[in-house]
C-alpha cells in the first residue's frame, strides 16, 4: 500500500483526483472495483503473451515453452520448444497464432499440432524477432518485428540501407505486407480497435537515452494498411520503461503494460512511471494503474467466464485483477 500511494502521490492526481474524488463517475464507470489488488496466481514461466481461448484457458510463454493453464489452476505445456514465443492469440478458428521470436516467424498451430508458417521473411530477407500481435474484423493479422539485443543478424534494411524495425499485416499464409517502417522507432505492443477504426503502436526503444517509450494511435484504412499522417500520441512514459503488451476493454479504455520499479540506467529511470499496468481513456487520460511489484510487467490479456478478470505477466509471474467492465475480443465480420 505504501508503494502504490507514493506512485498515486507523484503522478496520478491529475488524473485519478479528477474521475474518482470528486464522485464523477459511478462505481461501475471506474476501470477497478473500489479496493481491488492484483494477486499473484502462484504461476512460474509467465514470461510473455497471455490470450484467453473459448474454454476458458489461458496461454502463456516463457522458457522456451507455451504453456496452458487450466480452469481447474494446473499448467500443461502446449508447445515445448516453442521458438521463443512471445506474443500470442487466437484467430477467429480458435487456432493459436504465435510470434516466435527466437525463429523470427510467425506460425499457427493447427487442430491436429501441425505449424504452419504465416511469416517469416519481408522481401526474401528474414524478420528480426516478431514479438506481439492482433487481429482485425476481416481475420488479418498485424505483427511487430522489432529486435531488442544483439543486432549484427538483422537483415531488413530500407532503400537508404538503414535498418526497419517494422509493423506487418498478414493476409494469407506467406502474404505479408509491410505498413509501417519508421513512423515508430521500435514497435512492440499492437492492437487493432473496434471497427477497425484505428491501430495502435506501443514505441519501447528501451536501450538508448532518449529514444521513444510512447504509445501511439494511426488511423486504419479499409485495405489494411495505415495513414501516416494520423499519428497520434496518446501516452508518454517519457525516460523511463516504456510501454509492452496491451488490451481494451468494452468501454474502450486501455490497459497498457508497462513502466519499471527499478531503474535501468542509464537508459530507463523508474521514479516516476513505476511497473505495472497503466489504464488510460481513449484520449490518452490516465484513469488508474495497477502497480505489479515484480519487474519486468509485460502484456496483460482479460479472461474469466465474463471477461471480467484482467491477467498480467511480470518477470516470469502471472497476476489478475478484477475489472468493472469485461474485456474487448475481437469479432469477424460478416
Amino acid at each position: 500500500m505504501q508503494f502504490m500511494n507514493c506512485f498515486r502521490s507523484s503522478i496520478l492526481p491529475w488524473a485519478l483526483a479528477l474521475f474518482t474524488s470528486a464522485g464523477l463517475l459511478a462505481q461501475d464507470d471506474l476501470p477497478l472495483p473500489r479496493g481491488a489488488k492484483p494477486k499473484n496466481a502462484g504461476v512460474t514461466g509467465a514470461g510473455e503473451g497471455p490470450a484467453w481461448d473459448r474454454k476458458e484457458n489461458l496461454y502463456f510463454t516463457g522458457g522456451n515453452r507455451i504453456t496452458r493453464l487450466d480452469p481447474q489452476g494446473r499448467t500443461h505445456a502446449f508447445r515445448d520448444p516453442s521458438g521463443g514465443a512471445n506474443g500470442l492469440l487466437f484467430d477467429y478458428q480458435g487456432r493459436l497464432v504465435a510470434c516466435e521470436a527466437g525463429n523470427r516467424r510467425v506460425t499457427r498451430t493447427e487442430p491436429d499440432g501441425t505449424i504452419t508458417v504465416l511469416a517469416d521473411h519481408d522481401g526474401g530477407k528474414r524478420l528480426n524477432s516478431p514479438n506481439d500481435l492482433t487481429i482485425d474484423s476481416k481475420g488479418r493479422i498485424y505483427f511487430t518485428d522489432p529486435r531488442y539485443g544483439r543486432r549484427d543478424t538483422m537483415e531488413i534494411r530500407d532503400e537508404d540501407g538503414k535498418l526497419v524495425e517494422g509493423v506487418y499485416r498478414i493476409d494469407a499464409p506467406g502474404k505479408v505486407t509491410r505498413i509501417i517502417t519508421h513512423e515508430v522507432d521500435r514497435p512492440n505492443g499492437i492492437l487493432v480497435s473496434p471497427q477497425d477504426r484505428y491501430l495502435y503502436v506501443a514505441d519501447n526503444n528501451n536501450n538508448a537515452v532518449g529514444a521513444a517509450r510512447k504509445l501511439w494511435r494511426f488511423d486504419l484504412k479499409p485495405d489494411g494498411s495505415i495513414d501516416p499522417k494520423s499519428r497520434k500520441l496518446i501516452f508518454d512514459w517519457e525516460t523511463g520503461r516504456g510501454p509492452d503488451g496491451l488490451k481494451m476493454d468494452r468501454q474502450g479504455r486501455l490497459y497498457v503494460a508497462g513502466g519499471l520499479n527499478v531503474a535501468n540506467l542509464p537508459y530507463e529511470t523508474a521514479d516516476k512511471f513505476k511497473g505495472g499496468v497503466y489504464i488510460l481513456s481513449p484520449e490518452g487520460k490516465l484513469l488508474d494503474f495497477v502497480a505489479i511489484p515484480k519487474d519486468e510487467v509485460t502484456n496483460c490479456a482479460f479472461g474469466g467466464q465474463d471477461l471480467k478478470t484482467l491477467y498480467i505477466t511480470a518477470g516470469g509471474t502471472l497476476w489478475s485483477i478484477p475489472v468493472n467492465a469485461p474485456g474487448w475480443m475481437p469479432s469477424r465480420s460478416d
